[in-house]
């Protein structure tokens, strides 16, 4: 049985257009995203080498590029994209779990936010 740790980004903040709605796509609005890395421990641990494991500033990096991209009408093809990207782009990733958080979810009520989380399991 090959060990797992866990590598998390939590709360990312960016500024982006995603939304079924076209004034959600003209005004824009905050999104924030968790993702959840499950890393295959390999040599990172015991012998402190970056290379073996995740780097998150190049995760954040992939999460801000995918998220500020082009406009997804759903945040659940969003929150895959980038589970699907973080396994695909860091080898060592065996899971990626992300939550994208929407505060201001055009909904007819009164709500913290709207959140979707998706989880993907490397090929």
């Amino acid at each position: 049985m090959t060990a797992t740790y866990t590598i998390t980004l939590k709360n990312c903040a960016f500024f982006a257009r995603h939304g079924v709605l076209d004034e959600e796509e003209f005004l824009g609005q905050r999104f924030f995203v968790d993702a959840e890395l499950e890393v295959e421990q390999g040599t990172a641990l015991m012998e402190d080498c970056i290379d073996d494991t995740v780097h998150y500033g190049i995760a954040f990096a992939e999460i801000e590029r995918i998220v500020t991209g082009r406009r997804r009408y759903l945040i659940e093809a969003l929150a895959l994209e980038v589970a699907k990207t973080l396994c695909a782009r860091f080898n060592q990733v065996r899971r990626a779990k992300v939550s994208i958080r929407k505060p201001n979810a055009p909904v007819p009520g009164i709500l913290d936010y709207v959140e979707v989380t998706v989880e993907h399991v490397a090929e």
